[in-house]
């Protein structure tokens, strides 16, 4: 489980990623980033963009058409939260980011290894490492 202060979870926020965020594609994960010091102009009025520029929030989606079974998404679900647990609790990823990390239907037939060095490449390549 990512900690409660990582988790991406206020629509108001997805729909700021979503709009002002910039894809990172690899072979069978996608990674829209958004960075925080570039969308201030943005925020409501209440939040103090100190606090806000620092913060890192991270959701995992596995859509329908990835697999109709609950149990195969949540079981590549589960992978992606734990590699980008231990990226976390190594401090390794940069603060001042969303991220969402998108699974294709090719993530499926992919083991623990393969999700977790596609998602440190996905990184890298987002200059988030």
């Amino acid at each position: 489980m990512l900690p409660k202060d990582n988790r991406l979870a206020k629509v108001r926020d997805f729909n700021l990623l979503m709009k002002q965020g910039r894809w990172v594609n690899g072979q069978f994960l996608d990674i829209k980033v958004l960075e925080l010091g570039k969308a201030v102009d943005f925020l409501p009025k209440k939040i103090e963009v100190n606090n806000f520029i620092k913060q890192l929030r991270l959701a995992i989606t596995v859509g329908l058409k990835t697999s109709k079974s609950a149990v195969k998404r949540n079981q590549l679900k589960r992978q992606i939260r734990e590699a980008l647990g231990l990226l976390l609790k190594g401090s390794k990823i940069k603060r001042g980011y969303y991220l969402l990390v998108v699974a294709r239907k090719e993530a499926l037939d992919k083991n623990y290894a393969e999700i977790s060095q596609e998602i440190e490449l996905l990184l890298k390549k987002g200059r988030l490492i």
